[in-house]
């Protein structure tokens, strides 16, 4: 049944993300695959809800799919409508040449297609092997950090959002509200709610291979393209170069005194 979903699931993402190539086209720029990077993952959660066993278990974990993936698409959305196309974007058109559109279509969509099952597996775990599963005291302790990571990361982005639109002089760096205590609210809430879905789903059978969930987004966020990239755009920054000194890059934390 497992490889059924994942065959159901593989499809569907793979006709989506070939879509938004082909919308890129039109639309010339590739940031739409971070527009649709949490649509993505909902869809892998819906499609194995439909398909699977449709419980009140299962019907709670898409919902709180919806509740994250919706989101992230709209705030991405607006943030980015009135944009030029993102500079990681614009430099592989340039870097990439005539190779660019093959390229594009491999390396950014049909790689982001893969990621969104891959990380998006507990939904298709959980529509597969909950049955009559109910809510035990481990899933609530997983949904109540679900909670509080979606706390930090709605928080964080509509602290960070209404810093730039009081638009601060160039260089000043947002160290307020929940930034205080870590550099890095959202991705600390992006992060933590994967492991309150994993959490969540513990108690089903084969549950340890839906691991690779959380630990393929705290791989990417902690290591790839989530706090490394972003913090290397603002190296050499002195206000960002203080404020990294006193302030914890992941887990919030009082800030350190007299730096």
């Amino acid at each position: 049944m497992i490889f059924e979903q994942l065959l159901l699931t593989l499809s569907v993402i793979g006709a989506f993300v070939t879509t938004l190539f082909i919308i890129s086209l039109i639309l010339k720029r590739n940031d739409i695959a971070d527009v649709a990077w949490g649509t993505g993952i909902f869809i892998v959660a819906l499609i194995s809800y439909l398909s699977g066993t449709q419980s009140d278990f299962s019907l709670l974990l898409t919902t709180l799919a919806g509740l994250w993936g919706l989101r992230l698409t709209l705030r991405i959305f607006l943030r980015n409508r009135k944009k030029k196309e993102d500079f990681r974007y614009k430099k592989w058109r340039e870097d990439w040449g005539s190779w660019f559109y093959v390229r594009s279509f491999f390396q950014v969509y049909l790689l982001q297609g893969l990621l969104m099952v891959v990380v998006g597996y507990s939904f298709v775990h959980v529509n597969v092997y909950a049955g009559e599963h109910e809510l035990g005291i481990i899933s609530v302790i997983g949904l109540a950090i679900w909670l509080i990571g979606y706390f930090f990361e709605v928080v964080g982005d509509w602290q960070l959002d209404r810093f730039i639109k009081s638009k601060p002089p160039a260089g000043t760096i947002l160290s307020s509200g929940l930034w205080k205590y870590t550099r890095h609210p959202n991705y600390f809430g992006e992060v933590t709610m994967w492991w309150g879905i994993w959490l969540m789903i513990a108690a089903l059978p084969f549950s340890y291979v839906a691991l690779i969930s959380p630990l393929a987004i705290t791989y990417l966020i902690l290591k790839v393209s989530g706090i490394p990239m972003l913090e290397k755009s603002f190296a050499g920054n002195p206000a960002f170069e203080a404020y990294k000194k006193r302030t914890s890059a992941f887990f919030p934390l009082p800030p350190k005194i007299g730096t």
